[in-house]
C-alpha cells in the first residue's frame, strides 16, 4: 500500500530513517523519494489477517520469521525502504533482527485501487532486486483473486494466477492454501450496494 510522494524534496537514505522515526503514519523510502503509506478499508484488512493466520504456524515450524505491515524491508544495496503487508525470512541475521529484514524468501501485498499498479509494476521491479526473494504474492482485495510470481532460472519469473475455489501453493516454505481461506469473512459489496 503506497500513496503518492509525501513532498517532492529528495533525502538520503540516513535523513529518511530519521525523519521517519518521528512520524505518525509510515513512509516508504525509494531513490531518495518519500512515499506516503495509504489507509486502507476493512477487506483489505481482513484478507492481511487471514494470510498471516494461515501462514502463520507453518512459517513459524519451517523456523523462519512473519510479520505483518510495519516491519521495514531494507534494500541495503540500493537503499531503498518498504513495507510490505506481510514479509517471511528464514534468514539467521533477519530472525535476530529488530529494524530491517534484509534477506526476504516471500513478500505478499494486497492490492488496493490506489496501489495496484505500483505494487504490480514498480515495487515488483524493485522487490526481484532481492536476491534471496523466491516468490511475490498480489492478492486482490476488491474480487477474489491470488497471483504468484516465482523466481525461476537466471532472470525468469513464473507466473500463475488462483481463483475461487483453487489452492495455491508457495514452494519456497512449502505451504499450502485455498485461496477461499484469504477471503473468510471479507465482504466485498459497499454502502451504495446495500
Amino acid at each position: 500500500m503506497i500513496a503518492q510522494p509525501e513532498n517532492s524534496q529528495k533525502m538520503t537514505a540516513e535523513e529518511y530513517l530519521e525523519w521517519e522515526a518521528k512520524q505518525e503514519f509510515r513512509h516508504e523510502y525509494v531513490d531518495g523519494k518519500i512515499l506516503a503509506m495509504t489507509e486502507n478499508n476493512i477487506p483489505y484488512n481482513n484478507i492481511v489477517l487471514n494470510f498471516f493466520t494461515a501462514l502463520h504456524s507453518s512459517v513459524r515450524q519451517k523456523g523462519c520469521r512473519i510479520n505483518v505491515l510495519d516491519a521495514k524491508v531494507q534494500d541495503a544495496k540500493n537503499n531503498r525502504y518498504f513495507y510490505p503487508d506481510l514479509v517471511i525470512s528464514c534468514n539467521a541475521d533477519d530472525l535476530k533482527s529488530r529494524d530491517f529484514i534484509q534477506h526476504p524468501s516471500v513478500i505478499i501485498e494486497v492490492l488496493s485501487p490506489s496501489t495496484r499498479g505500483y505494487d504490480r509494476d514498480d515495487k515488483f521491479k524493485y522487490y526481484r532486486q532481492f536476491s534471496s526473494l523466491q516468490e511475490y504474492v498480489l492478492v486482490d482485495s476488491e474480487s477474489i483473486y491470488v497471483e504468484i510470481y516465482q523466481r525461476g532460472e537466471g532472470r525468469m519469473w513464473l507466473y500463475s494466477a488462483y481463483t475461487e475455489g483453487e489452492d495455491f501453493t508457495l514452494s519456497s516454505i512449502e505451504f499450502n492454501c485455498a485461496v477461499d481461506v484469504l477471503y473468510e469473512d471479507v465482504s466485498f459489496e459497499t454502502e451504495e450496494q446495500k
